[in-house]
């Protein structure tokens, strides 16, 4: 199935992108790991169905080092020993705010606790953040039908500046 419509050639859906991963720059520059950036745009994407940013959010991470073992864990992370425990806070709290639907309370006390157990207010912050942007640009992907499998590293950091 093809794209149903392309949100980079139509003006007025390259100004909203554009503006978009600008939002995503104030949390690319933040102290949240790079690493904990891509696992939870990996991780999001994957409960989302987004094939374009899966694609995306997985070279990414490769290109910024992350191993690939860790890369093909994600979506298994608490039947795995690859990550730490920072990191499954951030993933369970990535998972509770993308399944907001499953749960009558959304985050639960337990996880965000976690979060605030290994996070500072300015990681904590961009981690909500993250969190609420990944899961709109999955949606924006997925309903115009956007499809993986082309993207090349750094060509969406290029697209924002």
């Amino acid at each position: 199935m093809d794209a149903r419509f392309n949100l980079f050639e139509n003006e007025v859906a390259a100004r909203f992108t554009k503006r978009f991963a600008n939002a995503g720059l104030v949390i690319h520059q933040s102290s949240l790991p790079r690493s904990i950036q891509e696992l939870v745009s990996l991780r999001a994407s994957q409960i989302n169905g987004c094939g374009w940013c899966i694609d995306l959010h997985t070279k990414e991470a490769a290109a910024a080092g992350e191993s690939a073992v860790r890369l093909h864990l994600v979506a298994a992370w608490r039947e795995s020993t690859v990550f730490t425990e920072a990191e499954r806070a951030a993933l369970a709290l990535t998972e509770e705010g993308s399944r907001l639907a499953d749960a009558h309370q959304g985050v639960s006390d337990e996880t965000w606790e976690q979060v605030r157990k290994h996070y500072d207010d300015d990681q904590v912050a961009a981690l909500v953040c993250l969190v609420a942007l990944i899961n709109a640009a999955n949606r924006l992907a997925v309903i115009v039908h956007q499809k993986g499998g082309s993207y090349e590293a750094g060509t969406f950091a290029a697209a924002a500046g």
